[in-house]
């Protein structure tokens, strides 16, 4: 390298050249917060659905609690019995069978009526009996496998199985059901059952009205290809905001708000989304169930929502934590310092070289800390609050010990002051915005 070459590469950068590229971080900052808090709440609800539509095991773990619902009980109870009863008169049956005795005794007519309603009421019990046994919880789960690929089949544009589009109804096929309470009736003595026709329309039940089928199978084409990623992808726009902004606390603080405020509007779609869907399942027998089969399958959701609200005030707090206001800067220095001097106090030389090597290196760390609560947040995708508040006692303990250790490592230099870390870099004015 020749010295005139040293000389140029040595060569101060010009202030307006600084001033550019500060406002260049300035606007990408800005705009990978701004970007990421408008796809935060469709990226959380694309999630859930690709997981709980497109995965089998997903599926069944969301709809599984439903089978001990006495909504969802009550609708196919009703269906069933009803499916059953009306294709035999019993009362008639009755009235033909006595009719034929009447005259050596005319009297068995009159119990015609009471012995029907019996008989009736042996059906209903029976058919509730099988709804509330583990033999129909083993059916429901079978039943719910090929829903679930029905579902998938209606969204592609093929209408066959359990679950079928007829015009614009949803329907449920409940044969399975139905042949089940038979064998069980018959094998109870009421043989009369076993031959019983039951037409295929007696056999559905219309979940819900879908006149706009087409506008979802479009938007599922579109989405169900990024619907898995979109959520990381929203995760890796926040952090860019916080790496490449000059102010990063407050920053931290800005993304916090971005989550929290995000979690308020998935809660409010979700209570719009209830509506909605008990309006489109008005009309069918499913009504009564519609509440409890919404609130069942987005459990996961709604349990995600409440961990994601939490996980934007605890960054607001921790930004406050971090950052350069009065009372942020006092609360971190009385709680470093007595962290440190609980390490200073610590005997051992062992101990003291594992503090010296935590004190040069706690800078990254800390990340690793916070990255390993994450990951036990997130193991599973079982996002759920006593797994956050499980996460967040990792991450304070980690914080804890390795502030204790850099007390630990820094009792060589009693010049410096507990509580004043020299990792944590003083903000520098705001350049640009």
């Amino acid at each position: 390298m020749t010295q005139d070459t040293a000389h140029e590469d040595t060569r101060p950068i010009p202030a307006s050249s600084n001033a550019a590229h500060s406002r260049g971080r300035s606007v990408s900052a800005v705009l990978c917060l701004v970007i990421a808090a408008v796809l935060t709440a469709p990226a959380a609800v694309a999630y859930w659905g690709q997981r709980t539509l497109n995965d089998p095991q997903r599926y069944i773990e969301t709809v599984g609690p439903l089978v001990r619902s006495p909504e969802i009980q009550e609708v196919l109870a009703t269906q069933v019995t009803t499916a059953i009863s009306k294709q035999v008169d019993i009362e008639r049956v009755l009235d033909e069978v006595f009719a034929s005795v009447s005259d050596d005794a005319p009297r068995l007519e009159l119990l015609a009526p009471p012995l029907a309603a019996a008989i009736n009421s042996a059906i209903d019990r029976e058919v509730r009996a099988l709804l509330a046994s583990d033999a129909f919880a083993d059916l429901w789960v079978r039943l719910n496998v090929k829903a679930q690929q029905a579902f998938q089949r209606i969204l592609e544009g093929r209408s066959e199985g359990a679950i079928s589009l007829q015009g614009d109804d949803v329907v449920l096929d409940v044969s399975e059901v139905i042949d089940e309470v038979k064998a069980r009736l018959v094998a109870r003595g009421m043989t009369f059952v076993e031959n019983l026709p039951i037409p295929q329309s007696d056999r559905q039940i219309v979940l819900m009205k879908a006149p706009r089928l087409q506008e979802v199978r479009t938007i599922y084409a579109f989405a169900d290809p990024v619907a898995r990623w979109l959520l990381p992808i929203v995760g890796v726009l926040y952090l860019s905001a916080v790496l490449l902004a000059w102010r990063r606390p407050r920053m931290t603080v800005a993304v916090g708000i971005a989550i929290a405020i995000n979690a308020l509007v998935l809660a409010f779609a979700l209570a719009v989304g209830r509506q909605l869907f008990s309006d489109s399942l008005a009309s069918t027998s499913f009504a009564p169930a519609s509440t409890a089969f919404y609130d069942t399958l987005v459990a996961y959701l709604e349990r995600g929502r409440v961990v994601v609200l939490w996980l934007g005030l605890t960054l607001v707090v921790a930004g406050w934590f971090a950052g350069t206001t009065r009372s942020g800067v006092a609360v971190r220095s009385a709680i470093s310092g007595t962290l440190e001097r609980a390490g200073a106090a610590l005997p051992g030389e062992q101990v003291a070289a594992s503090g010296r090597w935590v004190a040069r290196n706690v800078s990254w760390l800390r990340f690793v800390a916070v990255g390993l609560a994450v990951v036990v947040l997130a193991w599973g995708n079982e996002f759920t609050l006593p797994r956050w508040w499980w996460s967040l006692a990792l991450a304070l303990v980690l914080l804890a010990a390795l502030q204790v250790l850099v007390g630990v490592g820094r009792r060589v230099d009693p010049d410096r002051a507990p509580g004043v870390d020299p990792t944590v870099p003083v903000e520098p004015a705001p350049q640009g915005s």
